[in-house]
């Protein structure tokens, strides 16, 4: 079984700031026992990928498959979401925030995303099938690659703007999307009423949409994209339980635990130390409890923004001689 626990291995200068006195014994336990390795840093949607099987093109093709679960057609086009977000200028950097705190409305979406297609004409231009999920078709495959939302959010954006080729082209788009938006009517309305405006739009998760894949494990995921991922897949895809059910790990399958993500993406200390306390609770006190029965596969708990996985095999439940060690040490 696969959890994918992003901002389990958070940044050094949240670990220090949350973890200080902090003892979690099961997690502690797990991480003495198993054996850490690097992965891959590029995110949830692209840990998925990965784990169901979807190949990468030259980014991880979230977009032609959410575009799907979202109710469009993709055709043989190629796709790139182009998510409504909020940037904050700081003063030696500009910071992505989360688009879910926008908590934007459809008439809102339908109003901005008209004004943009009424701009550029027959260029491309977003659809908004979701309020927070736009979609830019392309007739051609551009020489693009992108970072996903999900990495970019709480970071200087600078350097995870796309790059290639054509991506001066994409990135004058976006600034003239971005004087669109400056004073357009429902932004100004947003702000009256102390509401983020949308100030620009997130180009991440191209591609042509891959060809069916055979049904694998179950998926459990509360994360709208990593649904679609696994609906793509024709994987039984179910809600995540409240804690961990030890008849889970028979059928083996994939876990989104994403209750850090939040606190670890605006380095809030207090909020991750809160929540990786309610994973020892729910899920790493009974993992514990059950590593010898995780069968021949074992159990992985991966960091896919961070770029750290542990790995854990059932006959680590029976090395005592491994001691834990303070939480900040083993997870830094």
């Amino acid at each position: 079984m696969l959890f994918l626990i992003p901002h389990l291995f958070p940044s050094a200068r949240l670990l220090e700031a949350a973890a200080q006195d902090l003892r979690l014994p099961a997690l502690q336990t797990l991480l003495a026992r198993g054996y850490r390795q690097p992965s891959p840093a590029e995110g949830v949607e692209a840990a998925l990928c990965e784990a169901l099987g979807i190949a990468r093109q030259q980014d991880w093709p979230v977009a032609p498959i959410s575009l799907e679960a979202d109710g469009g057609v993709a055709g043989e086009a190629y796709w790139l979401r182009a998510d409504p977000v909020h940037l904050r200028v700081m003063r030696d950097r500009i910071v992505l925030a989360d688009n879910d705190t926008l908590e934007l409305t459809q008439p809102e979406a339908d109003a901005l995303t008209t004004t943009i297609g009424q701009h550029f004409g027959a260029d491309p231009s977003p659809i908004a099938c979701h309020p927070t999920r736009w979609y830019l078709r392309l007739d051609h495959v551009p020489r693009l690659t992108t970072c996903a939302r999900s990495v970019a959010v709480g970071c200087d954006i600078d350097p995870l703007l796309p790059h290639g080729d054509d991506a001066m082209q994409f990135r004058a788009w976006s600034n003239e999307v971005q004087m669109l938006l400056h004073d357009h009517p429902v932004n100004l309305a947003r702000e009256a009423r102390g509401e983020l405006p949308v100030n620009a739009l997130w180009l991440w998760g191209g591609g042509c949409l891959p060809a069916p894949l055979t049904p694998t494990a179950p998926l459990y995921a509360r994360n709208a994209d990593a649904r679609a991922l696994g609906a793509f897949c024709a994987m039984r895809v179910q809600l995540l339980p409240e804690q961990m059910d030890i008849s889970l790990l028979k059928s083996g399958g994939v876990m989104l635990l994403d209750n850090l993500t939040h606190a670890g993406q605006y380095g809030d200390a207090y909020g991750w130390r809160e929540a990786l306390r309610g994973l020892e609770r729910d899920w790493f006190v009974p993992l514990r409890g059950a590593l010898h029965r995780s069968g021949p596969q074992g159990l992985s708990l991966n960091d896919p923004v961070n770029g750290k996985m542990l790995r854990l095999q059932a006959s680590d439940a029976w090395k005592f001689w491994r001691h834990p060690r303070d939480l900040v040490s083993m997870l830094a």
